[in-house]
């Protein structure tokens, strides 16, 4: 399914990640990325452990200490350490830079 034109209010956090998104040339990259993104908001907008937990009820906060929650979170660290560091915000490339998309 091709772009379907939407009118939506976004943060400047929002539009960055939708660009990145956007600017990434068409492969099997891109398209492992996208899922792994998808999957990742999704576990992040509903964070429980779909087995009950000793009380009998699943567990609905990503803040309990139960083993799912530390597994995402240690995943989420390491892919934290082994990313490069992204240049402040004022170093970002601008416009008129080279190798700039108009962000």
């Amino acid at each position: 399914m091709g772009p379907v034109p939407i009118t939506l209010t976004v943060t400047p956090a929002e539009h960055r990640l939708i660009t990145t998104l956007r600017d990434m040339p068409e492969s099997p990259l891109r398209e492992r990325v996208h899922r792994l993104l998808e999957d990742l908001l999704a576990f992040a907008r509903n964070p429980h452990c779909p087995e009950l937990q000793a009380d009998g009820a699943p567990c609905g906060t990503p803040a309990a200490d139960c083993d799912q929650c530390k597994v995402v979170l240690g995943m989420l660290a390491a892919m934290e350490r082994r990313l490069p560091p992204k240049p402040a915000e004022g170093n970002l490339p601008g416009p008129s830079s080279p190798g700039s998309h108009g962000r």
